[in-house]
């Protein structure tokens, strides 16, 4: 078996800056790579989670020119942990407009987890300005996988985690997790949200490896888990404001002649490998890669190396 690809070497953002939304938003944004090189966006996952220094090395510095930015109310984007006029349309309008800011025409979307879900609603709502689509771990934001992460599925796999997820609940609250957490999440009391912060935000830092990771110590502190647990919360709440419950497999004719590689993790808790599978046979266009030995996240070796595959192949188109 040939050696599995591995992240590119750091690289430093070369230009950044904040996005001014026009209500009430600041969103952070940088540029990395090749000015000259392939347009590229980078999407991060979440809601909630914001970018970090290693995302901008699934890419090759010398042959990409890459956009990365952190979501409205999360990372360096202000205000910290904001619902206000936080949607998945007005991400939608943001990535456009940083895309009319990065002075490109199209562009490569790279999204994982969250990240592919708006990875997709981007491309189905601006498919003229996207050359490639790679997606990662495909959460497809219909009401059974809200139901199997944060209800009854994946509670199954990891019990004493979960029986520390719905600690602070009473037994009437765990009949629905994600209605009982929003109300701690926005409780005017920050003690009140902190608690509940922590909880909800460690719950996925523990599930989204195969194995466990050292990453996971960052999902507690304090201003990650706040962001991180109050934006994804609001957006699963009100069902990723979705017009419809299918709607991304649903639009699958305005994206089908892009270029699309799908991977995802054979034992990914969070999202599970039928979101990847459904998404495939709604897009046999689209390449699909089931990674066997793998859970979620991006970093897994058989994971990482598809990607860096990826990226490194659409570099040349």
């Amino acid at each position: 078996m040939s050696e599995l690809k591995k992240l590119y070497p750091a690289c430093e953002a070369y230009r950044s800056g904040y996005l001014d939304t026009g209500d009430g938003h600041q969103i952070y944004w940088e540029l990395c790579g090749n000015p000259v090189g392939k347009p590229a966006v980078f999407i991060h996952g979440g809601p909630g989670g914001g970018i970090a220094s290693y995302h901008r090395r699934l890419f090759d510095p010398k042959k990409y020119h890459v956009m990365l930015f952190d979501q409205r109310g999360c990372g360096r984007s202000k205000p910290h942990a904001s619902l206000e006029n936080n949607t998945t349309w007005h991400l939608v309008e943001d990535i456009e407009r940083l895309r009319q800011l990065m002075g490109v025409e199209k562009w490569l979307v790279f999204g994982g987890s969250w990240g592919s879900t708006l990875s997709l609603v981007y491309a189905q709502t601006h498919p003229q300005h996207v050359s490639e689509l790679i997606l990662r771990g495909i959460f497809l934001l219909r009401p059974q996988e809200l139901h199997w992460y944060y209800q009854d599925g994946a509670s199954n796999f990891f019990p004493d985690k979960w029986q520390r997820t719905v600690s602070i609940l009473s037994e009437e609250e765990r009949k629905d997790v994600i209605k009982a957490y929003n109300k701690r999440l926005t409780n005017h009391d920050l003690r009140v949200q902190l608690e509940a912060a922590r909880l909800w935000s460690l719950w996925e830092g523990e599930t989204v490896t195969l194995l466990p990771s050292n990453s996971v110590e960052c999902f507690t502190e304090d201003e990650f888990a706040l962001a991180f647990a109050r934006i994804e919360n609001h957006y699963f709440i009100n069902e990723g404001f979705m017009n419809e419950e299918q709607q991304l497999l649903n639009n699958i004719d305005v994206i089908r002649d892009i270029p699309a590689v799908i991977i995802h993790g054979r034992y990914d808790m969070a999202c599970r490998v039928q979101n990847a599978w459904d998404l495939a046979q709604a897009w046999p266009e689209a390449e699909l890669h089931i990674i066997e030995g793998a859970g979620h996240s991006f970093d897994e070796p058989g994971i990482l190396h598809q990607l860096i595959s990826a990226t490194d192949r659409f570099a040349a188109q």
